[in-house]
């Protein structure tokens, strides 16, 4: 049984504290592999910096082409939108039926709002999470701290975004050393963020 854990976002751009997360996920705990779902562009909400879907999946497809256990994944571009983690995961169990077994990676502010996720109980029912620590306000619920399915797992802090990285970019600032070389090689060819 290979275990997979799941790592989502826009990754608009995706950058190197992402990858110091995944890669620490991989070697640190019990997963074998870490996917990189790309979260499409909801239909019902245009974001003007908000790159198309097949140029992020293709940054992190750069991003991650040197690394043997970190794949990235565009499994969510065919799923109807708007699309929830539930929907996902059913469709994952759905595509691999044998020989997966799939967990989400999640940042601890992402914890202290899971009872608001749609079906976060059957989430948890059929999968692992893997936490790792997030500077961030409010409180995780005391039935989040004692989940025998949720698994801290003490990777570095990473106060890095992508929000800064796109910001700074379009100020004329080096952000050059945030990105991974072949991400920021093709950010900069496309002239993305300026």
């Amino acid at each position: 049984m290979k275990k997979v854990g799941l790592y989502f976002g826009t990754f608009n751009p995706i950058h190197i504290g992402h990858l110091v997360i995944a890669n620490h996920m991989v070697e640190f705990s019990d997963l074998d592999e870490v996917w990189f779902v790309v979260t499409p562009q909801s239909p019902f909400k245009t974001k003007k910096t908000l790159l198309d879907n097949h140029q992020r999946f293709e940054m992190v497809y750069e991003a991650t082409k040197d690394y043997q256990k970190l794949k990235p994944s565009n499994i969510e571009f065919k799923l109807p939108q708007p699309n929830y983690t539930i929907n996902t995961l059913v469709h994952l169990g759905e595509k691999y039926p044998d020989g997966y077994d799939f967990s989400l990676i999640m940042g601890e502010d992402n914890l202290k709002g899971l009872h608001k996720w749609k079906n976060y109980e059957a989430i948890l029912d059929l999968h692992h999470l893997y936490v790792y620590p997030r500077i961030s306000e409010g409180v995780i619920e005391h039935q989040f701290k004692v989940h025998e399915k949720i698994h801290r797992v003490n990777a570095p802090i990473m106060e890095i975004s992508s929000t800064f990285i796109r910001r700074e970019h379009k100020k004329g600032k080096n952000i050059k050393p945030l990105l991974p070389p072949e991400v920021w090689k093709y950010m900069d060819e496309m002239n993305f963020y300026r």
